[in-house]
């Protein structure tokens, strides 16, 4: 599941009654997690990490992304770790939550797939490319096409960019919203396509399939940085901090690469900037 994180989609998001046994009451010296991939055996390396340092770590897995985020807010967990930048402030805008990033782990590039072709140049003008049909996961496909040159978005990329932006006259493909479960079987019939790490895997799609992949780079990708995320109060705890310093230990990283289907790219953008970011995002979902 940890691929899905290129394309977390930001659903409606409702805080949830967790159980109370889960609460606040724990020892002061363990530090709760909430993962998404807790099979992955590069937490064994970092809980190893974290007790050499004198840090006792206790994961919880949640296989459900509307339950971090709440499970976090109400103190059942004290960090957590599954989301990128956009999806912590959209979270806090529909919730009027505070949670903040404490640190970057890593990005994932966005590949364009195609069965027809070896480079975006040999899409003919007109040629189709098709995307999921839900609209949060729209948004960083059509920052990528508009980079590869294949599509024009009016008034240039945005945090927000829609569909409906596209100027299709100016465009050199047409873009067919479908379901995402369908994005990978639709390769045989149309120019390219966003697949969804799953459905490619299941497909059996290779690298070698991928056409084009973004810069992970590039300032608009920067909202979709993942992140440790905290507790507005906790944002300054040293314990916390230095647990985002053990996840970027060599030992750690080399564990995480090792991982079959790891694509990311890890990150140690200052968390200055991650709160920048989140705060502009923030305030453009409050609108």
């Amino acid at each position: 599941m940890r691929k899905l994180r290129r394309f977390l989609a930001i659903p409606v998001l409702l805080a949830l009654a967790l159980p109370a046994a889960c609460g606040r009451e724990h020892p002061g010296d363990v530090v709760r997690i909430g993962v998404n991939d807790l099979a992955q055996p590069h937490w064994d390396v970092f809980k190893t990490k974290a007790a050499a340092a004198g840090i006792t770590v206790k994961f919880t897995n949640f296989t459900d992304y509307n339950q971090p985020n709440p499970a976090l807010s109400q103190g059942q967990i004290d960090l957590n770790k599954f989301q990128h930048v956009r999806y912590l402030a959209n979270y806090n805008a529909r919730n009027n939550d505070t949670l903040v990033p404490i640190g970057a782990t890593e990005i994932y590039p966005l590949g364009l797939y195609s069965k027809k072709h070896r480079s975006v140049t040999e899409i003919p003008q007109g040629g189709e490319i098709t995307l999921s049909n839900n609209p949060a996961n729209q948004v960083r496909p059509l920052l990528n096409l508009a980079a590869a040159g294949l599509i024009t978005l009016r008034n240039g990329p945005s945090w927000d960019s829609k569909l409906e932006d596209v100027d299709k006259a100016a465009s050199r493909v047409r873009l067919t919203p479908i379901d995402p479960t369908l994005t990978a079987s639709s390769l045989d019939s149309v120019d390219a396509a966003y697949v969804d790490d799953t459905w490619a895997r299941q497909a059996g799609l290779t690298n070698d399939q991928i056409i084009y992949t973004d810069d992970p780079k590039r300032p608009d990708l920067a909202q979709y940085i993942n992140i440790f995320a905290a507790r507005a109060a906790d944002q300054g705890n040293p314990t916390y901090l230095k647990l985002v310093q053990i996840y970027h230990d060599p030992d750690v990283e080399a564990a995480i690469k090792a991982e079959a289907g790891f694509q990311g790219i890890f990150e140690t953008t200052p968390v200055d900037q991650l709160r920048a970011t989140a705060t502009q995002l923030e305030t453009a979902f409050r609108k």
